[in-house]
């Protein structure tokens, strides 16, 4: 079963919970897909992230899925394999063999370190075989440092940031190409030593690191091994959508380019974190991560807004009317068939009436009805089925939203599934309220904000168009309505014909025979 989301953020770091956090207070649906096995996982604790200094990785992820869950998100255990483009959005496949779709993607994925090739190194990475001087420097203080280099001016650049926090650094020229005498003598000016040759292996006693054998056997004291490693993008995920990595400006590694927002060159896909900044410590991590899902947000916005514009617009229903023969079920729906079912046949007014089949069935069992509707191709469908079924309906196209009824009134008034926003809804419910006799039925069904946790349903996420049946009642002078609100469920298919459960909102109220004036 495919489930759909606003956002679906690809992986759970710093910056792919801070994007969730952000995007899940927006109230936008939000899953996040992490198999929990971050980078920093073998350091002891996190560093340099303001008001959590010291707190282990996994507990300060552990804090950051809680927040995500507190406002609403999702947080998968799985891992994203590959995305594709579809239309509306991406589908991204997961390694347990279900799939997910979203409208838009952050990818904060992260990078992989891939260590220098010496023996020992990878067993005691994050613990005294560290990275970067202002995650770890602080721990290696007054301690003897070396750092093994394998690509120069990063190695340089390393070294020299060190000398700050220790007076013992000693450079292994390892695999690197030669310094340049421009580096040498940065180097000499801190008093830090050069130790040409490769490395041969770690020296490790009572767990912990005692010095550096180069191949030659000789053996260089130090406690703490600082290994730049190569740092390489985790982008497989992306490679389906046509985004590659591109090689780091220093020659260090590779990663996804973006704009300052985390924008790709591919709408709707933003990345954060180390997967576009190799060089991002955690706290920089999570502030990208928010900022991307801010812009996300935005961009959802604008694209809420046209949408909502083009449905409330009379060309989007003269297309869509136009372009299948049917686009209803053509049955009647089921709570006019129960409301109606009480009632003597009088008059009736169907609002939004589209291709006819409420207002058919109403006039098949008596009822005198007028049919009203935005579109005049599904009025002129609906004509052709009430004369297949030998009935007269009254046709009438208007612009339901703006459209008075008055003075004329009716023993019944049904609205069905007509969503606009709450202002042009309001009023519209209240000049159709006044178009019910003295003793008539008004009757208004709607889309139930509960069907926004449907994940698997592809109707538009647009909550400010569904509305409950207490709002609803909200218009009407209670003094003179019986009012009756219920949201019942009913079985429905989504498109990948599995069975899901949707909500009506649904208003039954009846004008007593004496009230004062609305």
């Amino acid at each position: 079963m495919t489930e759909k989301f606003d956002v679906a953020v690809l992986g759970g770091g710093a910056a792919g919970l801070s994007g969730a956090v952000v995007l899940s207070r927006a109230r936008r649906s939000v899953v996040v897909v992490d198999a929990g096995s971050p980078r920093n996982a073998p350091a002891e604790a996190v560093h340099g992230f303001l008001s959590r200094d010291g707190i282990s990785p996994l507990e300060l992820l552990e804090i950051g899925r809680a927040e995500v869950k507190r406002y609403g998100g999702l947080v998968l255990p799985a891992t994203a394999g590959a995305a594709r483009s579809t239309d509306g959005g991406f589908e991204v496949s997961l390694d347990d063999g279900r799939s997910i779709t979203a409208r838009r993607l952050l990818v904060t994925t992260g990078l992989t370190d891939e260590l220098p090739d010496v023996p020992g190194v990878a067993e005691r990475w994050g613990r005294d075989v560290v990275h970067c001087p202002h995650c770890h420097g602080w721990e290696s203080r007054d301690q003897p440092v070396g750092v093994l280099a394998t690509h120069t001016e990063w190695a340089v650049r390393q070294a020299l940031m060190l000398r700050q926090l220790t007076p013992e650094v000693t450079f292994f020229q390892h695999t690197a190409p030669a310094l340049t005498e421009r580096q040498v003598a940065q180097l000499t000016a801190w008093g830090i030593g050069v130790v040409t040759g490769p490395v041969g292996s770690l020296e490790v006693a009572d767990d912990r690191i005692t010095g550096l054998r180069l191949a030659d056997g000789t053996t260089v004291a130090c406690s703490v091994v600082v290994a730049p490693p190569r740092l390489v993008a985790n982008s497989g995920v992306l490679t389906g959508l046509g985004l590659e990595p591109t090689p780091h400006p220093m020659g260090i590694g590779e990663s996804i380019a973006a704009d300052p927002t985390g924008l790709t060159d591919v709408p709707g896909v933003w990345v954060a974190g180390n997967v576009t900044d190799v060089m991002a410590q955690m706290m920089s991590s999570a502030a990208s991560g928010a900022a991307a899902a801010a812009a996300i947000n935005a961009d959802l916005v604008a694209e809420d807004t046209r949408l909502t514009v083009r449905l409330l617009s009379g060309d989007y229903w003269e297309e869509r009317y136009r372009s299948a023969k049917r686009i209803r079920s053509g049955r009647p729906n089921p709570h006019v068939l129960a409301t109606a079912a009480d009632l003597p046949p009088g008059t009736a007014l169907d609002v939004g009436s589209g291709e006819g089949a409420d207002a058919i069935w109403l006039a098949s069992r008596g009822w005198k009805v007028t049919g009203v509707d935005l579109s005049q191709a599904a009025l002129d469908r609906a004509a052709r089925h009430a004369a297949d079924a030998d009935v007269d309906v009254t046709w009438r196209q208007a612009d339901v939203a703006a459209w008075d009824p008055a003075p004329v009134q009716y023993d019944l008034v049904s609205v069905q599934y007509m969503q606009l926003p709450r202002s042009v809804r309001d009023t519209l419910h209240r000049r159709l309220a006044a178009a019910v006799r003295p003793g008539g039925t008004l009757l208004i069904v709607g889309h139930h904000p509960a069907d926004l946790e449907v994940t698997t349903f592809r109707r538009p996420r647009l909550p400010h168009l569904m509305f409950t049946a207490e709002e609803i009642a909200t218009v009407l002078d209670p003094s003179a309505w019986d009012i009756t609100t219920s949201a019942p469920e009913r079985p429905a298919t989504d498109p990948e014909g599995q069975q899901i459960t949707l909500t009506d909102a649904v208003l039954r109220a009846v004008r007593r025979a004496t009230d004062r004036p609305l």
